[in-house]
């Protein structure tokens, strides 16, 4: 059953080795999230499985140990998730995270995770709503108290100079996914669309629906602790417990 979720974005750029000089204009985020993750320690829980967009990498679960790296962003900063580490070369190494759990990685080392170690799910962006909300509620159901850690970035249309350039209905998308959020609202994450997400490179509404799927009659509260789009990119922090 789920317990408690931490839902935070997952830009390289929270990364301060990453983010370089501009470091400092995501400190607030940082702080948010470090809250979220504290809610979600609180819990708890006999389980923690992070879950983030697949990006570019294969989809699937990856065992706690599994270890990523920010070397393609041009700093020599390797990560891993908490549990006993992944071998690092041989054919019985297995596949780096991608950058969206490799910032959970991160995020969970930064907090001094003390908790189980976690594993993690990447999903598709593209993963069909019903598929969402399904792995949500086996992975709900995979221990008495489990805990996600759910990782995702809002649309990236929200200025003129974002990534997307500046699509209108963005605001109204990110709103919607805020409110669904602050509300612990499983029907209303469950009600984003897929393709106007898609259309406004919303990377975190597949793994939002994996964390309705697994909200779905818990009867959790919930919080928003941060809301902004630094860099024409919507960023949520929040917590449901």
């Amino acid at each position: 059953m789920l317990v408690a979720a931490a839902v935070c974005p997952c830009p390289p750029l929270l990364v301060p080795e990453v983010a370089a000089g501009a470091a400092p204009e995501l400190d607030t985020a940082r702080t948010a999230a470090s809250d979220a993750l504290a809610v979600a320690a609180a819990a708890r829980a006999d389980l923690l499985v992070v879950v983030g967009p697949a990006g570019d990498t294969a989809p699937g679960p990856y065992p706690a140990g599994s270890a990523g790296t920010f070397r393609g962003f041009g700093v020599p900063v390797d990560v891993a998730l908490p549990g006993p580490k992944a071998p690092t070369a041989g054919p019985a190494a297995g596949p780096a995270l991608p950058v969206s759990l490799a910032v959970a990685a991160w995020l969970l080392d930064r907090v001094g995770w003390a908790g189980p170690a976690p594993t993690a799910l990447a999903v598709a962006d593209g993963l069909a709503t019903e598929a969402c909300l399904e792995a949500g509620r086996e992975l709900a159901a995979a221990a008495p108290r489990v805990a996600l850690l759910v990782m995702g970035d809002g649309s990236a249309c929200r200025t003129l100079k974002a990534p997307g350039y500046l699509d209108e209905r963005a605001a109204g998308f990110d709103a919607a996914a805020a409110g669904a959020l602050a509300a612990a609202d499983p029907s209303a994450l469950a009600a984003l669309d897929p393709a106007l997400a898609r259309e406004l490179s919303a990377a975190g509404r597949a793994p939002w629906q994996v964390l309705a799927g697994a909200g779905q009659g818990a009867g959790l509260a919930g919080r928003l602790l941060y809301d902004e789009a630094p860099y024409g990119v919507g960023y949520l922090v929040g917590t449901w417990s």
